[in-house]
């Protein structure tokens, strides 16, 4: 339900005929109206991939610079969408959000729509033929975070994943012209591997919301209760729940690597770094002693700086080997 103070969301009809009149509505993120050229959507889109923090590049360097406003303008729809799904400030409204923000999906496969995000995503999908089946599925995604806060089994997570990381992985892959299936499969595994070692690093941040991630079969198996998970208590039975997950993480990660070697260079170079912030992250899970449930690791400024000088020699040694 909207509150009285808050703007309506008025969506925009999907239809192949409007006319540009019927731009005229409150965007659910509450960007300002314009007018939007795709020159400056997508400044707006890579401002926004600049400033959030992850533990992966976005539209990084390593990228071919014709490339890196096609990224942004995918990380934006898909960044402001999370938000809906967890940021306060869209409490009360974050289904109403979603549904608004799925119409402008709909909509800018049809035509022009005067939102940034949405300008330059149509852009975006329309040079790189990308299909609208990964977008939708990560709003499927975000309405899942809205009522599904426990997973019976790792199956369940995996399913979750299949929504809200790999097709994040399958867009970037339809940028830079990778179509095969068998690369798709291989971004599936780095992508939803992301995904759960992000899990294990948000304990203490999830839990206190009432989100576990932790699939109930392996709570029952390494015998780790709701209450201590609750109470924040890292118990010798969550330690070992904790180094058997990271390494089965661990696991997904390398199941996904050959995909670093298949694909153009900049994109190579890209994954390289984003495979080994992952794979840092777990090993900064495992140095507190695969405790997280009252604090968050995260990677430092010269952690980051570390990962992308090793992915730049390691791409070189492939190089030289013939293999990039």
């Amino acid at each position: 339900m909207v509150s009285a103070t808050e703007p309506r969301l008025y969506c925009v009809p999907a239809s192949p005929t409007a006319d540009d009149a019927s731009d005229r509505f409150s965007p659910p993120d509450g960007a300002p109206p314009g007018p939007w050229t795709k020159a400056n959507a997508y400044r707006w889109c890579e401002r926004m991939a600049a400033t959030h923090y992850e533990n992966f590049p976005v539209a990084s360097k390593f990228l071919p610079a014709h490339l890196r406003p096609h990224i942004a303008a995918i990380y934006a729809f898909a960044r402001t969408a999370d938000d809906f799904a967890d940021e306060p400030r869209f409490e009360g409204r974050r289904r109403e959000a979603l549904d608004a923000w799925e119409h402008l999906l709909e909509t800018c496969f049809h035509r022009d729509v005067q939102h940034p995000v949405f300008l330059a995503l149509r852009d975006t999908v329309r040079r790189h033929d990308i299909p609208i089946g990964p977008l939708r599925a990560l709003l499927t995604a975000f309405r899942m975070d809205l009522t599904k806060h426990r997973y019976a089994t790792f199956g369940e997570v995996v399913h979750y994943c299949s929504h809200s990381a790999n097709p994040v992985g399958q867009l970037v892959l339809f940028v830079h012209g990778h179509r095969d299936p068998a690369l798709h499969r291989f971004s599936d595994e780095i992508c939803s591997a992301l995904q759960i070692a992000n899990f294990l690093q948000d304990l203490s941040v999830d839990i206190p919301r009432g989100r576990i991630y932790l699939p109930e079969e392996d709570l029952v198996h390494f015998g780790v209760g709701h209450e201590e998970l609750l109470a924040q208590r890292t118990t010798p039975e969550l330690r070992e729940l904790m180094e058997f997950s990271v390494a089965r993480v661990r696991a997904m990660f390398h199941r996904g690597r050959p995909l670093i070697r298949r694909v153009s260079p900049g994109l190579s170079m890209e994954l390289e770094a984003t495979w080994r912030g992952g794979m840092a992250v777990l090993q900064r899970i495992e140095d507190r002693g695969f405790a997280t449930l009252d604090h968050r690791p995260t990677l430092e400024k010269r952690d980051v700086a570390g990962i992308a000088v090793r992915s730049l020699f390691s791409f070189g040694r492939r190089f030289l080997r013939g293999e990039a």
